[in-house]
């Protein structure tokens, strides 16, 4: 099958982490797939993004760098449309970007079948963080993307509430979570018998105030049993100052280290460190990725106990899930885990066979994308559309 793969992502995250990682998994199952996109992305290094991009947020009016946003369809959907005409693609696959409209322009233009994955409901959540201000433009070109495809691709179930809400039919729309390359992700080594002198709790991921890192760290200082505890953080992000500074403050420097931003290849390697893995807090409606590395790595995980966590983990066999709205309840759980290696050893092997047992890979999802594309084009064939595009 060929895929044409339309995006705007400009930075290299998280985003770009599925993006490839999807793109790779494609093509590692034989589809040829062109991707259409920013040229910053390709030129963008790990963690940064087109300076282009950063000026025009920087100098001009949020409702005017909105406007921009949507300016930018154009320029993107001729040269989607130009892709297209010479790819000769099956289907149009489109990573959602708010005020993005290429792919739906391009799929209704020539007739082929449109997915779009979604990992967030943009206009609500810059809503909700204030930052937008066409809130009524922004929520109409979310909803025309949604509605224009064929399928929409939430990554978890709850976000699929949010598709629904703006309009789509429930038959078209499939939850496709996260996923992970196993194949980066060895087998983990046994739990050793004998208790540790000293555990790692780590966390992965671009790091923020609402995170709660700051109270770990408080623990960890407060804490004075055994076996002592230390703290690893993989990332970078606005929250590492303030977190060095309170460390520093509570004396424990010494036992809270960051990494900094680390490389795709890094990842296994220093989740294989960790003996606690924390997901502190999460967004209602994301599929975290660093989850599905916790559970690749067969680490013992704690988590919020929340809906769309709950689609992946189960507390008691592959995770403990703590009450975000009760106090202390995520440190218990890391005690409760760090005074019993078995239990560690149980909900880490619980966890990496969930993620063989459900096929939550890179792979696994290229099959389940490629499949609803092939049905959506026989479903056509047989109505008697068009297979394939004009080439005019």
């Amino acid at each position: 099958m060929r895929i044409l793969y339309s995006h705007r992502i400009q930075s290299r995250d998280g985003q770009g982490v599925h993006l490839d990682s999807m793109v790779a998994a494609l093509r590692a199952a034989g589809h040829e797939v062109r991707v259409v996109g920013p040229a910053a992305y390709e030129q963008a290094s790990l963690g940064g993004e087109s300076r282009a991009v950063a000026l025009l947020r920087r100098w001009l009016p949020p409702a005017a760098a909105e406007l921009a946003e949507l300016a930018y369809s154009g320029p993107a959907y001729l040269r989607l449309l130009r892709a297209a005409r010479e790819f000769r693609p099956d289907a149009i696959y489109e990573r959602y970007n708010l005020f993005h409209l290429a792919g739906a322009m391009v799929a209704r233009r020539l007739g082929l079948p449109f997915l779009v994955e979604v990992n967030a409901p943009l206009a609500e959540e810059r809503t909700r963080f204030g930052t937008l201000r066409l809130r009524r433009l922004a929520r109409a070109t979310e909803a025309f993307v949604w509605r224009a495809a064929d399928r929409v691709l939430p990554v978890t179930a709850v976000l699929a509430g949010h598709v629904a809400a703006a309009g789509v039919p429930r038959e078209r729309i499939v939850v496709v979570p996260n996923g992970i390359d196993l194949a980066e992700f060895p087998e983990p080594a046994p739990e050793p018998a004998a208790p540790k002198a000293e555990l790692v709790l780590g966390f992965v991921g671009f790091v923020r105030e609402w995170h709660g890192l700051d109270a770990v760290v408080r623990a960890i200082a407060a804490w004075q049993g055994q076996p002592r505890l230390s703290l690893v953080v993989v990332g970078e992000g606005p929250a590492r100052p303030g977190l060095e500074r309170l460390a520093a403050e509570l004396g424990i420097a010494g036992r809270v280290r960051f990494t900094g931003l680390a490389e795709r290849v890094a990842i296994p390697g220093l989740v294989a460190g960790f003996d606690i893995a924390l997901q502190p807090a999460a967004v209602p409606y994301a599929s975290p990725l660093k989850v599905f590395e916790y559970m690749a790595a067969g680490r013992a995980i704690v988590a919020p106990d929340q809906p769309n966590l709950r689609e992946v983990l189960e507390d008691g066999r592959t995770a403990l899930l703590f009450d975000p709205a009760a106090p202390g309840a995520m440190w218990q759980a890391v005690l409760r885990l760090a005074a019993d290696p078995a239990l560690r050893a149980r909900l880490g092997a619980a966890a990496r066979a969930e993620i063989l047992a459900r096929d939550l890979t890179w792979a696994g999802n290229a099959r389940r994308v490629v499949a609803l594309a092939e049905a959506e084009i026989a479903r056509r064939r047989w109505r008697g559309a068009p297979e394939v595009a004009p080439a005019a």
